[in-house]
């Protein structure tokens, strides 16, 4: 059954709103489940001024989703989800479980969630300084891309749309596995060996090839017939960080065509670098 993912700033009021779907699903006899930071015991002030913590939220976060989706429930996913790759991410698992799924921003403007945050209880707050950091950091969900499409924007006065998210969720087709998704049996004994010596192959050359490039270029990479879209410069810790993002990934879900995995890396960065 479907995953809803909220977005928005930090108390922007995400929680509320998903409350208010889960109570409307369960009323129409679904069973709801609320996967949220509080469930983990997190500190968020902690958390979000610690990226290694933060990494570790959100992949605590997606395995608790990934282990209540099932063909009976609907899961809402209640965080920030700010991050355009971690929603790309949580695109591929649907995409994997074979369920839809819709994005629920809640659209405020700073001040006013910085407002709702003062108002919470003292230990419920972000200091003013990670609440900033965090909005300064986030990734507006775009429809046009397909990881944020069904997209529902409410702004605070706004009543949400239940039938609509309801339409989008239960009558709407999953979209179709690829090879990047389905799970493969680890069939070649050197799976992992040609995983990481493709993917290096591709950071490599594209480093090289930003020598004489500027954004708005393609990167003809080895061992791939797509191109890599080249939006802007890629540093080197950044090309590192979505190199392991997709060899973590396809570490839980190898593709026995290890052919196709230069192809499979191209797409994740194109998909990721806008």
């Amino acid at each position: 059954m479907p995953l809803v993912v909220m977005c928005g700033f930090p108390c922007s009021g995400k929680s509320h709103r998903a409350l208010e779907l889960k109570e409307h699903l369960e009323q129409k006899g679904r069973n709801v489940y609320i996967v949220e930071d509080h469930v983990l015991g997190v500190d968020r002030n902690s958390v979000y001024t610690d990226s290694r913590k933060e990494k570790d939220l959100r992949g605590a976060l997606r395995a608790e989703v990934e282990r209540k989706l099932n063909k009976d429930d609907v899961v809402i996913l209640d965080s920030l989800n700010y991050i355009k790759g971690y929603r790309y991410e949580l695109f591929c698992l649907i995409k994997h479980a074979q369920t839809p799924h819709c994005l629920i921003h809640c659209l405020t403007s700073p001040d006013i969630s910085s407002s709702w945050n003062q108002d919470r209880l003292q230990d419920d707050q972000y200091t003013q300084a990670v609440f900033d950091a965090l909005v300064q950091r986030f990734e507006a969900p775009d429809s046009r891309n397909r990881w944020d499409s069904p997209l529902f924007t409410i702004q605070k006065d706004d009543v949400l749309p239940l039938d609509q998210i309801s339409n989008a969720i239960f009558h709407r087709k999953a979209p179709p596995p690829n090879q990047s998704t389905q799970t493969q049996p680890l069939s070649s004994a050197n799976f992992l060996h040609e995983l990481d010596k493709v993917t290096q192959e591709v950071v490599t050359a594209i480093l090289s090839a930003q020598k004489t490039s500027v954004p708005g270029d393609v990167i003809m990479v080895p061992g791939a017939t797509e191109k890599v879209q080249l939006p802007r410069i890629l540093n080197m810790s950044e090309l590192r960080r979505l190199r392991q993002q997709f060899i973590s990934y396809t570490k839980l879900h190898p593709n026995e065509n290890i052919s196709q995995l230069a192809n499979m890396f191209v797409q994740y960065l194109n998909q990721s670098i806008r």
